[in-house]
């Protein structure tokens, strides 16, 4: 039976940088579903896209012609403990992911810090989390099945290392995605340290905290000398839980986290002349904590104050000057950014389109309240990295074209070949692909 079309409703994403009408939205079951819509779509002339939980800021997932709706594409299709390879359907989320995965002793080796996200679009995107021998979470990926722009339904497995190396993070634009394999590992426990320091120790130190921890990152709240240093260790899964109860926790995940902090963001958002004193309040507000629980339990936070947000990957070693520079130029332009800077690493990976493929990477990310006055503090600070050899995170806000990419990516060209192949009439277009991809 043919998919059923829904009655178009204006589609946002999550963080209100993308808006859309499409001509119609179809939710769909499995890949004769996808396949389906696509060859419909071809033969009309028309695009497709699918969409998770639109958690991508920038618009590589925006439908204008029709929109496929995932969510009823969720759960485990195979596991084998054995080899610690599991396929989840493509629309799975994330956060539905360690219960799926508790069962069969496995957990996934690294998560981002929000798992709001469908597995299809956190991997096409490049999402990562920290930790400089732990790639994102597409080189997690094994194997995969999509439905090409022919309504070809194809599976990609490691024995084609090539093309897993395009597919795995695809951005949307060779296909569908209807199932993926993961190689997970077995279940852990991570030992959490969390400490605010001066902000020159927490740069200043950066590169020896990421090489000797498993996980390290920090954030910095402009308009002071803090900085928030987090740092995780890798421990067996049978570790008791330890630190903070669950009324500390809730204190401050989402008391102080969510609910007060976006009262401060909405006050600043008001009247930016507040925005320093009341950064400077929160900095003064940090305490250290440790605790002990599950990975994700550790790995993710509940985000809950809406925001905008850029992130680049640039050479790891070049961490420490960046930032500087960025630090001075909120300064000297005085803008009011009431949300932290995060830098994070990842290690080097072979996929064509990951922000660290081939090199040993550090993110720098800016973060904007919703609410805030437009001004240019996303686009002057990317100056500042693309001049550092920097690589756009897909998912956020950049105004990089393909030939900027081409310049940073070795094998942007290599990318195209093999959309060429999967999508040679452009059903996955939308004008922010092109705009990227140049074609």
């Amino acid at each position: 039976m043919f998919p059923v079309t829904t009655t178009t409703v204006p589609w946002t994403n999550w963080g209100r940088t993308q808006a859309v009408t499409p001509r119609e939205v179809v939710p769909v079951t499995d890949a004769d579903d996808v396949a389906a819509v696509v060859r419909r779509a071809r033969s009309e002339g028309a695009t497709v896209k699918a969409v998770g939980s639109g958690h991508s800021f920038s618009g590589l997932a925006v439908a204008r012609d029709i929109q496929i709706d995932t969510t009823a594409m969720s759960g485990i299709v195979h596991a084998d403990p054995a080899t610690r390879r599991v396929t989840v359907r493509a629309g799975t989320r994330l956060h539905d992911l360690p219960a799926l995965l508790e069962p069969l002793g496995l957990a996934m080796p690294n998560l981002g810090d929000i798992d709001a996200q469908s597995i299809s679009g956190a991997t096409s995107t490049g999402t990562h989390g920290t930790g400089r021998n732990f790639g994102g979470l597409a080189t997690q990926i094994v194997g995969l099945t999509l439905v090409t722009g022919t309504g070809e339904t194809v599976t990609v497995t490691d024995d084609d290392r090539a093309t897993l190396q395009a597919a795995a993070l695809g951005l949307g634009a060779l296909g569908i995605l209807t199932d993926i394999t993961l190689a997970c590992v077995p279940a852990f426990a991570l030992e959490a340290v969390e400490r605010p320091v001066h902000v020159d120790d927490a740069i200043g130190g950066f590169l020896d905290s990421v090489a000797t921890n498993d996980h390290h990152e920090f954030y910095w709240f402009p308009h002071t000398d803090v900085a928030l240093t987090k740092t995780n260790r890798r421990l067996p899964a049978d570790t008791p839980a330890q630190g903070p109860g669950k009324v500390r926790r809730y204190l401050d995940d989402q008391l102080l986290s969510n609910g007060v902090f976006g009262a401060m963001c909405s006050a600043g958002a008001r009247r930016p002349s507040l925005t320093p004193r009341l950064a400077r309040i929160a900095g003064a507000a940090l305490s250290a904590r440790r605790f002990v629980d599950a990975s994700h339990e550790v790995f993710v936070s509940d985000r809950r104050v809406r925001f905008r947000e850029m992130e680049y990957a640039i050479p790891l070693a070049e961490i420490p000057e960046a930032v500087a520079e960025i630090r001075h130029l909120i300064g000297a332009r005085g803008w009011k950014v009431s949300f932290p800077i995060e830098v994070r690493a990842a290690a080097a990976d072979e996929l064509m389109l990951s922000t660290a493929s081939g090199r040993t990477t550090g993110y720098i990310a800016m973060h904007r309240f919703h609410g805030d006055r437009p001004d240019d503090y996303f686009t002057e600070v990317e100056k500042i990295l693309f001049a550092r050899d920097g690589r756009p995170h897909w998912g956020k806000m950049h105004t990089r074209t393909a030939d900027d990419l081409r310049t940073v990516y070795p094998r942007f060209d290599e990318f195209l070949a093999v959309r060429d192949m999967f999508d040679p009439d452009r059903v996955f277009a939308n004008d922010h692909l092109t705009g990227v991809l140049g074609r």
